[in-house]
């Protein structure tokens, strides 16, 4: 075959520079289109847990009363927490929950704060504003803070909006690190509206322009698959203009739609396992995070109630990880003890492989196990993940691997994941 390059010294291709162009014609608009909606995930940021409180108890002291709280629990019942620490972290967890217990706030407006008077949630809703402005300003306060409103259906939809709009106005304005959360997605094209919503709010109270961000929460089967057959939260996702944050799983709302009776409803239940899995495959490479749900069985009562309610709890944070789920809600001051206790001694058994694997990426020298580069991506955003935790610290890593620091773990990161390291 007769090439259209003659250099003796280069490779025959037959292909024209016209051709070339064609192709590249056709491939441009599908890199550009993918470009936009798959950006690369988010590592970096991610709070390990939402708490969430009622907008009837909220104030800006629930971090600390929560912390005050779970401490107690702790104190009260050593033995229980204990026989779950195999990594040594209950120095860490104990710190913790003296310092900045809660990562990510939520003030709950929705199931958990039920239907007042219009007059009553005003006033709540005010408050709540200003809670969160307060919060927003405290270095030792949640990180990401926010409400959820009342949902998207025609019987409630305009008291969400009402509330919303007074949360605002009670901050001040948009609070650093505010999100709010839309209970109950039905349909993608719900999300449009959302979007219409934000933008009117900014609007009208005169916010900056994309100030206001969202987290859908997925508590309705046609959330994963709709009518059409299609994945919902797929569409959801690219019709959220880049607002949408995360994806919160609503453990009991789910399992109930789906049929599964009261006592067999939890995360680790194969509904519940499905949805997430759809949920993770929807958001990957988005940027977008994923929020696993919540569990009622709280550590209160006897000795042995404790202790079982603590193994459940660690138990479900720990099969979290594990399956790629980073976050978790928190419904009681007892779930931050085994919340804590869980994730670092998950972070800490997995650091000290991530660092001398990575370490020996970095030298080139192989070992035991020839990585590859997208291997060398996941063992950086473990570390980033164990670091953003708290679970240790940059000079535990650097005495496993030296070559290790923020500037590298961002360079590893950077080619196919949205990197926000601090």
């Amino acid at each position: 075959m007769t090439g259209h390059n003659q250099n003796p010294d280069s490779p025959v291709t037959a292909l024209t520079p016209d051709a070339v162009d064609r192709l590249e014609s056709l491939f441009g608009p599908i890199d550009e289109d993918l470009a936009l909606h798959y950006p690369g995930d988010r590592i970096g940021g991610q709070p390990s847990h939402t708490v969430y409180v009622s907008a009837a108890d909220a104030s800006a002291n629930v971090p600390a009363e929560w912390g005050t709280a779970a401490s107690a629990i702790l104190r009260d019942h050593p033995e229980a927490f204990a026989e779950l620490d195999t990594a040594n972290v209950l120095p860490l967890v104990r710190e913790r929950l003296s310092t900045a217990p809660i990562q990510d706030l939520r003030i709950d407006f929705e199931d958990g704060y039920g239907w007042r008077s219009d007059a009553v949630e005003d006033r709540h809703a005010a408050a709540a504003g200003a809670a969160l402005a307060a919060l927003a300003e405290d270095s030792d306060g949640p990180t990401w803070l926010g409400i959820r409103s009342k949902g998207l259906a025609a019987h409630e939809r305009r008291r969400g909006i009402r509330t919303l709009e007074l949360v605002l106005d009670g901050a001040g304005g948009v609070p650093d690190g505010f999100v709010f959360t839309v209970p109950k997605l039905r349909a993608a094209s719900q999300v449009a509206a959302v979007v219409a919503l934000c933008e009117e709010l900014e609007r009208a109270h005169g916010l900056p322009e994309r100030a206001l961000r969202f987290e859908l929460q997925i508590e309705s089967p046609q959330a994963v698959i709709g009518a059409d057959g299609t994945t919902t939260l797929a569409r959801a996702i690219t019709r959220a203009d880049g607002r949408c944050t995360s994806l919160h799983y609503g453990t009991y709302d789910y399992s109930a739609a789906c049929g599964i009776t009261s006592a067999q409803q939890s995360l680790a239940h194969p509904v519940a396992d499905h949805a997430k899995n759809v949920m993770l495959v929807a958001a990957a490479q988005t940027g977008v995070w994923v929020c696993d749900g919540s569990t009622q069985v709280v550590p209160t009562g006897s000795p042995e109630q404790v202790s079982a309610s603590a193994r459940r709890h660690f138990d479900l944070v720990t099969r979290s990880l594990e399956r790629g789920f980073y976050q978790g809600w928190d419904m009681h001051p007892g779930h931050l003890v085994t919340r804590w206790l869980a994730t670092f001694g998950f972070f800490r058994h997995a650091m000290p492989v991530a660092a001398a694997r990575l370490g020996g990426y970095l030298e080139r020298q192989g070992g035991e196990v020839m990585d590859e580069p997208a291997t060398a991506q996941a063992l950086a955003g473990v570390l980033v993940r164990g670091l953003d935790a708290g679970a240790f610290g940059l000079a535990e890593v650097q005495a496993i691997a030296s070559g290790i620091d923020r500037d590298v773990l961002r360079g590893l990161l950077d080619r196919s994941v949205t990197v926000s390291l601090g």
